[in-house]
């Protein structure tokens, strides 16, 4: 909020007010100089961002982007915050996750979260990835149940796990009014994961005995993290956690009970990914449409939606994996500012396998430092007014809407997951952001740009997948699959020949004119695990051929300005593929070359270009 000074004094009042196309006019200037001749509104159209979802983020957001209004924080339609306080009294709940087999093992970690600023447990239970039903009271030996929520992650063993965390309350003399978190109840979420058919019975049953005896505990998840997995964009996973929510809404009020007890028993799980304001977005229009949802169910003052938000799986990535440290702290800050009420930042080597001790150490000070040093828990909406937020939570609100409505359509998320519609819809989303990731439209840090083929990967204890041999359901997906695959290929040629692949860049001219490609085609290589030989440090037609010979070399690449090109390319080429170069690859726009055989540049499929040139070193 801007407060006028009190002696009346404005800062800003000796300099006049910018027009909108006084901004635009300085715009064209700047995308002249950079060749690009567009006037008008195609000037701003020039900046903008497209998203998924037919979404566009434009680069100038003003007070005349008009969205609905918000309300304020803890009243419908909720955008602002499910609280009236919001964060501010205590920060957001920060919920470590546990995912350990071994009771003693367990209770010596969830110990340490607690003792170092985790507020709640999520715990696998049950199953081949899970802590025993069993040991579940060895597990939270020591542990404040009546002061530390627990959320339940028991997909194969719901009513062994709950029936045992509630005889712990009794055993421990927890009072029922005092217990808190959540039983994890989510068939349909199973249902997406492994296509076995939901039975919505058990979900029902435990909700009715927690609004009945537990009025702090929750007893159903509705889980979008699947649909995220999966490859789906925001509005996709939106759209169908509303589905969800009013799948688990007819089923618990077909069994009786009311909206607004049938609302009280869920908790909504939602990706936070490194796009900090998209997540934000995310959260604060997940709000909004369940107070519609909740509205047109009759029962309004139902419609503050509870918030796990977790850090998204498919942005961590293998290679590099300091780098999610990074990203998590992004998606931390976004759920955060974005209203969430628990947030899990998962340890930066998730994707590697279990964690240790200093992963989960630095995921749960993540969300310390954001609440404690950064004070982001201390406004109550920090987005809120922010023209660009309020428009794209509304743009956003406005496509899961439609989704949500086209499910529907459909017959309900039941019948949209049996019949295909689902995976169909997400698969369309995941190839089209596949693309852009090959071309490192998308980049990834440490993967596809900047990565460094030399480093010793970084080894875990693996993790067993509760979900391994399932039987179908929606796949799940990472943003670094496909450079990963080139780079599994890179390590077995490592094993087998004790060297890696490798490519010469054959750089024309001085350092002036060579290094801007060069460096890019050290990057576009390296994200195979192909090592690039840039010695010496120029090459010409005369000496071009030892020097391939000399690294090692079958595939080379020519790294220039265009000038020299048009000097150079053709005689240094030929002479590269009269010493054997099985490929000769040129980094900038095609041209006619006569022994260059394909370019290598900004926007090229580098998959595509990598997976070729693999083939063609018969690495496999």
């Amino acid at each position: 909020m801007t407060v006028q000074p009190a002696d009346g004094l404005s800062p800003a009042a000796a300099f006049p007010d910018p027009s909108h196309d006084q901004w635009q006019s300085l715009v064209e200037g700047v995308l002249r100089k950079s060749g690009k001749e567009v006037t008008g509104s195609a000037a701003e159209e020039a900046l903008s961002t497209t998203l998924e979802d037919g979404l566009t983020t434009r680069p100038l957001y003003t007070a005349h982007d008009v969205s609905p209004d918000t309300g304020f924080p803890g009243f419908a339609p909720f955008t602002r915050g499910s609280r009236a306080e919001g964060n501010a009294a205590g920060g957001w709940d920060v919920r470590q996750r546990h995912a350990l087999t071994d009771p003693a093992r367990l209770n010596e970690a969830v110990l340490g979260d607690l003792e170092n600023g985790v507020t709640s447990l999520w715990l696998t239970v049950g199953g081949p990835a899970g802590v025993p039903v069993e040991g579940l009271s060895r597990a939270l030996d020591g542990v404040y149940l009546d002061l530390a929520p627990i959320a339940l992650d028991a997909p194969a063993d719901l009513d062994a796990a709950a029936t045992e965390l509630l005889r712990l309350y009794e055993d421990r003399g927890v009072a029922k009014a005092e217990a808190r978190g959540t039983l994890g109840a989510d068939p349909l979420g199973h249902e997406a994961r492994t296509g076995v058919e939901a039975d919505l019975a058990a979900a029902v049953r435990w909700a009715q005995r927690c609004d009945a005896e537990y009025p702090g505990l929750r007893a159903v998840s509705v889980d979008a993290l699947p649909y995220h997995e999966a490859g789906g964009s925001a509005g996709e996973e939106l759209g169908l956690s509303l589905a969800t929510g009013v799948a688990y809404l007819r089923a618990l009020t077909a069994a009786g009970m009311s909206v607004d007890a049938a609302c009280g028993q869920l908790e909504f799980r939602y990706a936070a990914t490194a796009d900090q304001f998209l997540t934000i977005a995310k959260l604060r229009a997940a709000r909004r449409l369940w107070a519609r949802v909740a509205e047109a169910s009759g029962a309004p003052a139902a419609g503050a939606q509870r918030q796990h938000a977790i850090t998204s799986p498919v942005m961590m990535t293998r290679r590099d994996p300091w780098v999610n440290m990074l990203r998590t702290t992004l998606a931390t800050l976004g759920a955060g500012v974005g209203g969430a009420d628990s947030v899990t930042v998962l340890p930066f080597d998730h994707a590697l396998g279990l964690p240790d001790a200093f992963a989960r150490r630095i995921a749960r000070n993540t969300s310390t430092i954001l609440m404690e040093e950064s004070h982001l828990a201390r406004v109550i909406d920090p987005a809120g007014g922010s023209w660009y937020v309020e428009r794209l939570t509304d743009e956003l609100a406005a496509a899961a809407w439609a989704f949500f409505q086209e499910t529907e359509r459909a017959g309900g998320l039941p019948a949209a997951l049996r019949s295909g519609t689902v995976a169909e819809r997400l698969a369309a989303t995941w190839s089209a952001r596949s693309a852009k990731l090959a071309r490192r439209k998308e980049p990834i840090t440490g993967v596809s740009e900047f990565p460094m083929p030399g480093e010793r990967p970084v080894e875990r204890e693996p993790a067993a997948d509760a979900y391994a041999g399932a039987p179908g359901g929606l796949p799940r997906v990472r943003r670094d699959e496909a450079f990963e695959a080139l780079r599994a290929r890179s390590d077995a040629h490592l094993a087998a020949t004790g060297s890696r692949p490798k490519v010469f860049v054959a750089a024309l001219g001085p350092a002036a004119a060579h290094t801007a490609r060069a460096s890019f085609a050290v990057n576009l290589f390296g994200a195979g695990g192909i090592e690039a030989v840039h010695d010496p440090v120029s090459v010409d037609a005369d000496t071009a051929a030892g020097a391939l010979t000399a690294s090692g070399a079958s595939v080379a690449v020519l790294c220039s300005s265009d000038a020299l090109y048009a000097e150079q390319a053709d005689a240094v080429s030929g002479a590269l593929k009269a010493a054997g170069a099985a490929r000769v690859f040129l980094a900038g726009r095609p041209g006619e070359y006569a022994d260059v055989d394909a370019y290598v540049f900004a926007g090229c499929d580098a998959v595509a270009v990598l997976t070729s040139v693999l083939d063609r070193m018969g690495v496999a």
